[in-house]
């Protein structure tokens, strides 16, 4: 069974920093794309940033130059690296995982993994 865990989330001021990790744990074979996503109250879910397993990099337009997403594929983590939070900033982080290949009990299958989320507070 794949299971994505994220941690980091917290309590930080305006212009502090954050950073978040989603390691994903289970017989994995190959992971697509890892990425962070977010959900304010009363919003809808919206991409943060995501990163291929070659790299390639895709933000927010409201988070590019502050956030940077980086990946370890070894470990099967991705880290998401939050400067300059701002209070609208405010969601819960939601990490992802696209297109996971993975031993399951019945055998392999591809799908997309969700982790728990994670709080993050930016106080003005």
């Amino acid at each position: 069974q794949v299971q994505l865990v994220e941690s980091g989330g917290g309590l930080v001021q305006a212009g502090g920093s954050l950073r978040l990790s989603c390691a994903a744990s289970g017989t994995i074979f190959s992971i697509n794309a890892m990425g962070w996503y977010r959900q304010a109250p009363g919003k809808q879910r919206d991409l943060v940033a995501t990163i291929t397993n070659r790299g390639s990099t895709n933000y927010a337009d409201s988070v590019k130059g502050r956030f940077t997403i980086s990946r370890d594929n070894a470990k099967n983590t991705v880290y998401l690296q939050m400067n300059s939070l701002k209070p609208e900033d405010t969601a819960v982080y939601y990490c992802n995982a696209d297109r996971v290949t993975a031993k399951q009990a019945l055998g392999v299958f591809v799908r997309d993994y969700w982790g728990q989320g994670t709080q993050v507070t930016v106080s003005s």
